[in-house]
């Protein structure tokens, strides 16, 4: 979710330059249709449109949901994709998902690229598919989308999870980070054109684990050579119980070692803190990175414990310390209302 300058000009100018990002002292304060949960954000010509995990057993079968700014900061529901289930979900896993969750937007090559995930909770009976759309409107962000398919599986036994997908392109190769619970996060290369795992592609690669403790939500950044792995620790969908945290980790390659700050392996349950449970913001996770105006930017969810512990969407960009590990503003008192 790319956010651009202060919200004083966005008042102004009606919409969100990148210079009043740098200078802002909070994050920005958030309006309209906010109710979210494990948001994905893309931002073109100061427009902004997010993804969220589709609702338990609606009427649209619990595809993902989508919204709409005009400025990143007031925002509007567009309503969920249409045509249901994909097909191949139920015929492969066997059962019907209440829902499909943390759908993950990129872009390659003139094709906009959406990973999601089928799954049950607590479960790893799981798979993770991807939809296309080669002319991606971000007031229309629902429309367009052509299911491709099953990218890939997880099976009860497995020691992984294939849920929470996160894509990333560099280098002229590209990767697929996914994982939750169990063994934790691993990353697989992907063919940049399809979305596909790449055929004759090594064995996934293991970033993080916490030993079958709670860890989700991988996303990935790459600034100033070198990539962090941006993860949630503890537990997410308790309202204003959740224990969700945001932590990161970083490397000189994308496939590791990520060490946190005090050279803790992320394999061995290492994480440096980047937000954690604050007033009435609790349990903020489900994040991902997004670029504005080529700076990283993340976006997450928080349980606001002053509105029943209702899931809402908080974007914010990403400072950086002397040496070099990424922190937020602080949040604003009356965000969420």
């Amino acid at each position: 979710m790319r956010v651009q300058r202060a919200l004083l000009l966005a008042c102004l100018a009606g919409s969100i330059g990148p210079a009043i990002a740098q200078e802002a002292t909070t994050q920005p304060e958030l309006s309209g249709v906010i109710a979210i949960h494990d948001p994905s954000v893309i931002e073109y010509g100061g427009r902004f449109a997010s993804f969220a995990t589709g609702v338990e057993n609606a009427a649209d079968s619990g595809t993902p949901r989508t919204k709409t700014s005009p400025d990143g900061t007031a925002w509007r529901e567009t309503g969920a994709l249409p045509g249901g289930l994909p097909g191949w979900v139920e015929t492969e896993l066997g059962y019907t998902p209440k829902n499909l969750w943390a759908p993950s937007i990129s872009h390659h090559g003139g094709t906009h690229y959406l990973y999601y995930s089928a799954s049950s909770f607590g479960e790893n009976d799981s798979a993770i598919g991807v939809m296309t759309n080669k002319q991606f409107d971000i007031t229309e962000p629902a429309e367009g989308w052509q299911d491709q398919g099953m990218v890939l599986r997880s099976h009860d036994g497995d020691d992984f999870n294939a849920i929470d997908p996160f894509r990333i392109d560099t280098d002229g190769r590209s990767y697929l980070a996914y994982g939750s619970y169990w063994d934790g996060i691993r990353m697989v290369e992907l063919d940049p054109e399809s979305g596909m795992l790449k055929d004759g592609a090594a064995d996934p690669i293991r970033l993080a684990s916490r030993d079958d403790d709670a860890i989700e939500a991988p996303s990935l950044l790459e600034h100033d050579g070198r990539y962090y792995l941006f993860v949630s620790f503890d537990a997410c969908c308790r309202g204003a119980e959740s224990t969700y945290r945001i932590m990161v980790g970083r490397a000189d390659e994308i496939s590791g070692p990520y060490l946190d700050a005090d050279d803790t392996p992320m394999l061995e349950g290492g994480g440096t803190e980047v937000l954690a449970s604050t007033g009435r913001y609790r349990g903020p996770g489900g994040q991902e990175i997004f670029m504005n105006d080529g700076e990283p930017w993340l976006t997450y969810h928080y349980y606001d414990a002053e509105d029943a512990g209702t899931p809402k969407l908080q974007i914010a960009p990403l400072r950086w310390t002397e040496d070099g590990w990424p922190k937020l503003d602080p949040l604003p008192v009356s965000n969420g209302t």
